[in-house]
């Protein structure tokens, strides 16, 4: 039994060894943006700068000004993947079930929509502007569906080629940065509630580490639901995998290889992604110990169950503190000079897809009753 225990550890345990120099950076940038947020006296001023933007503008000024060594490399790539979904995972702690499966039902409706819009559009927009259909499929999957990390799934499955994949990720992280930046001023500029924003988030931005940063940018209710309908989007990846595998083989005449074959094939444990069920199973515990009156109802009001509170606030605090950590990964991890050389046809379909599922998102939220 402890052997068995070992060896499943034994994968993360060499990956912390290869990312420990780097994880000293992005806990070091963590840090320094709590403190300079700390220093804003304003409090109004310090609840729309908060310490996730700080975090990520920090992070992008010594990436793109210092630069990054190859020795940091892995820690801000394990900060970004493991340390987010421990984040994530924690999250689940703030909600009741029947929270996240009102806010789930509201987002599968939202998300197929979006979805739907912003894979036609990257098709026409693609056609249009003479991009190859593979390109074009791949920012069209990340933008609709899950980032980098559909971009990535998908590509084998297309069978794109590397430059292909390269251009698309660095497309949705140029334009999930600038949603990081934007998207906050304008919810707070035409007075989105939170539920509103977390929505609006949850559906219209690409990555789930920049989902993250623009829900927690705006607000903690926002983020609640922008990772719960972010979450909603992610498990429609595998079974969307399937469906353009089967497209690009009938719709192009391509017979695809065996490697494509192998990738497009549904694998059922990969249909909801771990770290999704770590969130749902903290979310059970939180209904549960509500339930049984071992949890407060609030992670804010510690009633006569100070013990349980105490621990649950300390969880999360944990789980905001492994956000940041993420969320300076995301900082330093973009390098804005590779992104200036992006083809201009890539950034105009990118624009399109971006621009208009925002609208879409914004509208069907503010004027039919999915926002409600």
């Amino acid at each position: 039994m402890l052997t068995s225990f070992k060896k499943l550890f034994q994968p993360l345990q060499r990956e912390l060894q290869q990312s420990w120099t780097g994880l000293h950076l992005v806990l070091g940038v963590a840090i320094a943006s709590r403190f300079i947020h700390g220093l804003i006296p304003n409090a109004t001023l310090s609840k729309s700068i908060s310490e996730i933007l700080v975090a990520v503008l920090l992070g992008l000024y010594l990436r793109n000004s210092i630069g990054l060594g190859e020795r940091v490399k892995d820690g801000v790539k394990f900060s970004i993947q493991r340390i987010l979904r421990f984040g994530i995972i924690l999250l689940g702690l703030r909600l009741s079930l029947q929270d996240v499966a009102a806010t789930g039902v509201t987002a599968l409706a939202l998300v197929t929509i979006c979805i739907t819009v912003a894979l036609v559009l990257a098709y026409f927009a693609g056609r249009i502007f003479h991009v190859p259909p593979r390109l074009a499929a791949l920012i069209g999957v990340g933008t609709a569906i899950c980032g980098n990390s559909a971009i990535v799934a998908t590509a084998p499955v297309l069978e794109a080629d590397e430059e292909e994949m390269s251009f698309a990720v660095a497309t949705i992280t140029f334009f999930g940065l600038i949603a990081v930046l934007v998207y906050p001023m304008i919810g707070h500029l035409i007075g989105l509630s939170d539920r509103s924003f977390g929505l609006w988030a949850g559906t219209a931005v690409n990555d789930t580490s920049q989902v993250v940063a623009v829900g927690a940018i705006f607000g903690e209710a926002a983020l609640d639901v922008a990772t719960v309908v972010k979450l909603t989007r992610n498990t429609l990846m595998a079974p969307l995998i399937v469906l353009f595998g089967l497209i690009y083989s009938r719709g192009l005449n391509n017979k695809m290889s065996a490697k494509a074959v192998q990738a497009s094939r549904l694998d059922w444990g990969k249909l909801v992604p771990g770290f999704v069920i770590g969130f749902l199973v903290m979310s059970l515990i939180r209904t549960l110990g509500v339930a049984l009156g071992v949890l407060p109802q609030s992670v804010s009001s510690p009633g006569d169950l100070h013990l349980a509170a105490g621990a649950l606030k300390a969880l999360d605090e944990i789980s905001k503190f492994a956000i940041l950590m993420a969320l300076a990964g995301v900082g330093l991890n973009t390098d804005l000079s590779a992104l200036w050389k992006l083809g201009i046809k890539p950034l105009i379909i990118g624009t399109c897809v971006a621009v208009v599922l925002a609208i879409v998102s914004l509208s069907l939220i503010l004027l039919t009753p999915l926002g409600a």
